[in-house]
């Protein structure tokens, strides 16, 4: 009985060891496994971006007439703001602001210094939070709603969908005029040399002497910052476009250069929502006003 007990223990013992093996063999092909479809998802992710920017430039070149659909709808927007250093005093800014945008048109914002145009453009990157109200956006074919957005879904509309050229440039100094340029192209995936030479065609557009180009823009005049900033943002063919008085600090050849590059660009299906203080500038390129 002894021998036989104990031969029954030793098989008993094979078979859980055979099990271990059998678990221990199926662990490591799950992480294997686990490892190539993470691997996949990266590379995707990765695919995805550079196929969404070749989207871009290919509609950048399409000769098809755009969509006249709704792309921006900023509905009943208010926003104030609480000087807590001065007794919380309560400055309404914008009450029941709405607007909708659409493909291939051009939008002023008009009023007096101090209506709430800036603040609504500001609103409209969601630099600001607005208190109340939605800003819908059709980003990538659904519409989402900047308020309600995460920090990082934010960020990816920005670098897909929604473009800012703003009165100031703030940069790092010792970054070139180029690389400032250049920055949202390589978060797309763009490949550095490439993405300099689409800089650099529009450096040259723009009339940004060619010795500026690998210099910080820290030390630049007032027009050659902004030329940065509008090269900067026309170098992606974002579907919406928000235009904070581009050509404020621009000579009579510059401003016509910025203006033709508006209408190709509306001319291509890009919304744009701007701040144009230049009368003449704003009867030529923008379609209609939003009073403030």
């Amino acid at each position: 009985m002894g021998v036989v007990e104990g031969g029954r223990e030793r098989a008993r013992e094979g078979g859980r060891e055979r099990a271990r093996e059998g678990e221990s063999k199926r662990g490591r092909e799950g992480e294997r496994e686990g490892g190539r479809e993470g691997g996949r998802e990266s590379g995707n992710e990765q695919v995805q971006g550079i196929m969404t920017y070749q989207f871009l430039l290919d509609n950048s070149r399409s000769t098809v007439s755009p969509s006249t659909g709704a792309v921006l709808k900023a509905e009943g927007l208010y926003k104030s703001f609480v000087l807590h250093h001065q007794g919380g005093t309560c400055i309404p800014v914008l009450e029941g602001v709405s607007l909708t945008v659409h493909a291939g048109e051009c939008v002023a914002l008009q009023g007096p210094s101090g209506s709430g145009k800036s603040t609504f453009m500001r609103s409209l990157y969601a630099n600001y939070r607005i208190d109340q109200g939605s800003i819908l956006v059709k980003h990538q074919n659904e519409w989402v709603d900047l308020p309600r957005l995460q920090p990082h879904q934010l960020l990816k509309v920005r670098r897909y969908t929604i473009g800012y050229v703003s009165q100031f440039l703030r940069v790092i100094p010792r970054v070139s005029a180029l690389e400032v340029a250049a920055e949202p192209l390589m978060d797309l995936g763009v490949e550095p040399e490439d993405a300099y030479d689409k800089i650099r065609h529009l450096f040259t557009q723009l009339n940004l002497p060619e010795r500026l180009w690998h210099l910080s823009p820290t030390t630049f005049s007032g027009g050659e910052k902004q030329r940065v900033n509008i090269a900067r943002a026309f170098s992606v063919n974002y579907p919406i476009l928000l235009l904070d008085e581009p050509t404020s600090a621009l000579d009579a050849a510059n401003r016509e250069v910025v203006m033709q590059l508006v209408e190709t660009r509306k001319a291509k299906g890009c919304a744009m929502v701007g701040i144009f203080h230049d009368d003449a500038v704003r009867e030529r390129v923008c379609d209609r006003v939003l009073q403030f």
